[in-house]
């Protein structure tokens, strides 16, 4: 129900910053919280960090005082701010957002996907 458009990822050198970005579809009222899961070949997709719709971040601890997300309610996007990144970082992201519907929690949404890689 609920679409995402996500941006932002590329290739950058360790130390670099990257910033992505990931749009919602309907409104406010639509979404609960929103982030970012990352996976890489091989590996289980992971949640990275959060924002609920109160602006209550939560982060992996492989990424704390590294990333930062935050959200522009009035674009109905949220951001994940990614600095001094590691290869270990590689991987494709993920936006997510939580659906509701009607008030009630309708499901899980999500985006296409951005590939962010990180040289050593």
């Amino acid at each position: 129900q609920v679409r995402l458009v996500e941006s932002g990822g590329g290739l950058v050198q360790a130390g670099g910053s990257l910033r992505l970005s990931c749009v919602h579809s309907g409104t406010n009222f639509d979404v609960g919280a929103m982030g970012w899961y990352r996976q890489a070949p091989g590996k289980q997709r992971e949640l990275v960090a959060t924002m609920s719709s109160g602006g209550n971040p939560q982060y992996a601890e492989s990424v704390k005082g590294r990333f930062t997300i935050f959200r522009d309610f009035s674009k109905y996007t949220a951001y994940l701010q990614m600095d001094s990144l590691k290869p270990e970082d590689t991987a494709v992201y993920f936006c997510y957002a939580e659906g509701y519907k009607y008030g009630a929690r309708e499901g899980d949404n999500w985006g296409q996907g951005t590939q962010v890689t990180v040289s050593s």
